[in-house]
């Protein structure tokens, strides 16, 4: 005999309890949890399995290797490329460049098989505008203004591309479920129907995702979980400067790092970002100093740049981009107590170049020389980099990926480093570089401008 029971479902994010309960216990909201009305409880039987269980070494591995979309940073994100069957998702907020990239993607994969691209936002006639632009024009691109999840899997059946792009998946709504598009049913009902079509036709698929006014990706939770890669699109608004990174990636590391150049044509890769963060004017100038800090594994030289004046204020101004406030508040009260620069009545104002943002602590040595430098009006050599993190203490702690950042310093042309001398004993010193190994902030000042 089956028993009838009573579930509760979230409005918003469609966790479901067996009680009703006043905050959603997923997505935390208040008053969302709702009667879902009376569901059987039955006891599930066994089925004999068509295919039996294979061991794990006879599994051959040659249908899931990465396919190269053509776009060398995308590829260096998801670990070599797409492959076959996974489902991507591709975040990022409103204006970013999200559909410029996928159309570039689409179009540079359309050499080597069809490719289709689903919008539902624009018509077919927007989406060619912009690959007018951005120079997209292949004949193996295939376009389609849908929104019926039925109809897009009647044009991934009848055309059998090679991949296919969905602008976007909170476009998209299945005639069997009730609510609007972008719902919580609805985007999960479509998710769950595309990434059926890609795992039995092997068949990679991309979804581009809307991004919530926290950043957080609009509709269920369960979407991230469902796909295979999560991909964030990320810059700031007044910079040129494009990062995404891998939030989730089955198939690879998430802590590599895609750098792209927005432009009227398009998004330009940039294999080597240096020339958007770094400022050469030919001579020294006081108050700047060069870092080099880590995202995920890729070495990101960043230019610190600091201004001390008189202030006229009882409460001195502290200003910042791109840095993080706290971190500068306790680098100035480390310069202060241990290395003797006061300058508690000052405004000091702390920068990098380029729009770049570093939240390291490895910053801290670049910050608190860049700073040091524009209280004396000296200057740090042009051709020396400088990392590590500061303690409270004044001493410089050892940092990670030593090798890695001196490697990138070196084929920037810089040759003089200072770094910390905990953790750098065994270091790979590059040809024509000079190390400058010190144990506390005040050592650093004094090797850095004397």
């Amino acid at each position: 005999m089956s028993r009838v029971k009573a579930t509760y479902r979230c409005t918003e994010c469609g966790w479901t309890t067996a009680k009703w309960v006043g905050r959603c216990g997923e997505c935390q909201e208040w008053g969302s949890v709702v009667e879902a009305g009376a569901v059987p409880v039955t006891k599930v039987q066994s089925i004999a399995p068509s295919t039996a269980a294979t061991p794990i070494a006879e599994v051959t591995a040659e249908t899931s290797a990465a396919i190269p979309t053509g776009v060398g940073e995308l590829d260096r994100v998801l670990g070599g490329g797409v492959v076959p069957g996974s489902v991507i998702l591709l975040a990022g907020e409103p204006g970013i460049g999200k559909s410029t990239l996928a159309l570039d993607v689409a179009a540079r994969a359309s050499d080597l098989g069809t490719v289709l691209y689903i919008s539902g936002e624009e018509s077919a006639s927007q989406v060619r505008l912009r690959a007018e632009r951005i120079g997209a024009l292949a004949e193996s691109l295939l376009l389609a203004s849908e929104t019926s999840l039925g109809t897009v899997l009647g044009h991934i059946e009848q055309t059998r591309p090679r991949m296919v792009v969905i602008d976007s998946v909170q476009t998209m709504m299945s005639d069997e479920i009730d609510g609007a598009a972008g719902g919580v049913a609805q985007v999960r009902a479509v998710a769950a129907g595309l990434i059926t079509s890609a795992k039995s036709q092997n068949i990679p698929i991309v979804l581009i995702g809307h991004v919530t006014k926290d950043g957080a990706i609009a509709g269920p939770r369960v979407l991230e979980h469902l796909v295979d890669v999560v991909c964030q699109f990320e810059g700031e608004r007044h910079s040129r400067l494009r990062m995404l990174r891998a939030v989730k990636n089955r198939y690879g590391a998430t802590d590599e790092v895609g750098c792209f150049d927005l432009t009227d044509s398009g998004l330009v890769e940039l294999p080597d970002p240096s020339g958007l963060f770094l400022e050469t004017t030919g001579h020294d100038i006081s108050g700047t100093c060069v870092g080099i800090s880590l995202e995920g594994r890729r070495p990101m030289p960043t230019q610190v740049q600091a201004l001390v004046a008189p202030s006229a204020l009882a409460s001195p101004r502290r200003t910042n981009a791109g840095l993080d406030s706290a971190r500068i508040a306790m680098t100035l009260a480390v310069l202060h107590a241990r290395a003797g620069i006061n300058i508690a009545n000052q405004d000091v104002y702390v920068s990098t170049v380029g729009g770049a943002k570093a939240y390291e602590p490895a910053m801290d040595l670049p910050i608190a020389l860049a700073i040091a430098a524009a209280a004396s009006d000296s200057c740090v050599d042009a051709a020396t980099v400088a990392f590590g993190e500061v303690g409270l203490t004044g001493q410089v702690r050892a940092t990670a990926g030593i090798d890695r950042r001196l490697a990138e310093a070196a084929r920037l042309g810089f040759t003089r480093a200072i770094i910390p001398a905990r953790g750098s004993e065994d270091v790979r010193v590059p040809r024509g570089m000079k190390i400058v190994r010190v144990e506390s902030v005040l050592a650093a000042i004094g090797a850095a401008t004397g």
